[in-house]
């Protein structure tokens, strides 16, 4: 195994949790990255993500991505990073594997919904909520709340877009519990997360959208960086069927931007002369990304993604749906209380806006079916169409 780059998080430099934890009864076999890893996996949020919305809302076939395929397809091309880069690989995977805990039913299309719902009481984001989440909600500990994540998780999720200049009311929440250093870049495995769930849903999407029958090979070609991998699959598979060749596009596609973000990421780096990680977070910008060319490439393919996909009438009529319901949901709980369940009543807040957040709280949480079947009960029949 290649020994660590000096900018590397350290599991033995670990700045800790926010709650100090017995020691463990037997020898220790993972370091602290490691044991965050494992808690995401065994988490409940992390078990429910395989029934939320990923590009299909509440997907009827078994070969859709939903969040949780999506989540693991993240963590593997993180991984492949992280090391070809001489990163920590368990805190790269940590981090790809939670970064859409904190996602409501129905994705972007949920999300709209419960951010109009809550505005007075401080809006809603998903990102913010992964902190909230498992930072708060989770419970599997007896002496508190949350999973207990060390600074370096809590941190490289709070910011792996970039240093975060207006923190939303629940990254404040968790920013005042454990100070995360919101002003600075984050480690180099965040900024591998965070490239890593791009390529992921770039290439997957297209392969889900093709299956679903809104996209078609011909109309993917139109983007320059599809066409040119395409061709170099039909240079190297001329003997082979059309349709086998595409699982093969897909593959390629992720293996150029993968190469592309490793070569790029290795110049930054040297560039920038960074010896440690504390230089990563001083760095004033992104050490991990695409080359010049390839960003304008997946800019490309992002365009022709929204509007032939993301667009679709299709799309957009089931996004209306799913937003219905979250809107009808937030406005029936906040209305009459006693329609929700009974643990999460006996927590209910008096006062606002820790009333409307708690009731966004357990909203947010729901799957896609869930959510369906709780409409029916406490609001009335409601239809999502077949296949999606």
């Amino acid at each position: 195994m290649t020994a660590p780059a000096p900018y590397a998080c350290d599991p033995a430099a670990c700045r800790g949790r926010r709650h100090s934890e017995p020691a463990a009864p037997m020898p220790v076999l993972r370091d602290p990255f490691q044991r965050d890893r494992d808690r995401i996996v065994h988490s409940i949020a992390f078990r429910r993500l395989r029934h939320k919305t990923q590009v299909f809302v509440a997907p009827d076939g078994d070969h859709f991505r939903v969040r949780l395929t999506h989540s693991l397809e993240v963590a593997q091309i993180g991984r492949t990073i992280a090391r070809a880069l001489g990163l920590n690989e368990d805190l790269t995977e940590a981090l790809c594997l939670a970064h859409d805990i904190g996602h409501p039913p129905f994705g972007h299309a949920g999300e709209d919904a419960l951010k109009e719902a809550t505005v007075h009481a401080g809006g809603f984001d998903h990102n913010a909520h992964t902190l909230r989440v498992l930072t708060q909600l989770e419970a599997p500990y007896p002496r508190w709340n949350g999973l207990n994540l060390t600074w370096e998780t809590l941190e490289g999720l709070a910011k792996h877009n970039g240093p975060v200049a207006a923190p939303s009311w629940a990254l404040r929440e968790a920013n005042a519990q454990m100070p995360l250093d919101l002003a600075s870049w984050p480690s180099l495995e965040a900024q591998v997360a965070a490239v890593a769930d791009d390529i992921a849903y770039d290439n997957h999407d297209i392969d889900d959208g093709v299956r679903a029958g809104l996209l078609d090979l011909h109309g993917v070609l139109e983007v320059p960086l599809v066409a040119e991998c395409w061709r170099d699959v039909c240079t190297t598979l001329a003997d082979v069927q059309v349709p086998r060749r595409f699982p093969e596009l897909i593959r390629v596609q992720i293996g150029r931007m993968v190469g592309d973000v490793i070569a790029e990421s290795r110049a930054r780096i040297a560039a920038a002369g960074v010896q440690t990680v504390a230089d990563v977070r001083a760095a004033g910008r992104a050490l991990v990304g695409f080359s010049a060319e390839m960003a304008d490439q997946e800019r490309s393919l992002k365009r022709f993604m929204y509007a032939r996909l993301y667009h679709h009438p299709l799309q957009i009529a089931v996004a209306a749906q799913a937003r219905e319901i979250v809107a009808g949901l937030t406005a029936a709980y906040v209305d009459d209380a006693a329609l929700l369940p009974a643990e999460w009543r006996a927590r209910l807040p008096a006062g606002e806006p820790e009333r409307t957040r708690h009731i966004a709280d357990f909203i947010a949480g729901m799957t896609d079916r869930y959510a369906v079947a709780r409409y029916r009960e406490v609001i009335g029949p409601v239809e999502m169409p077949d296949g999606l």
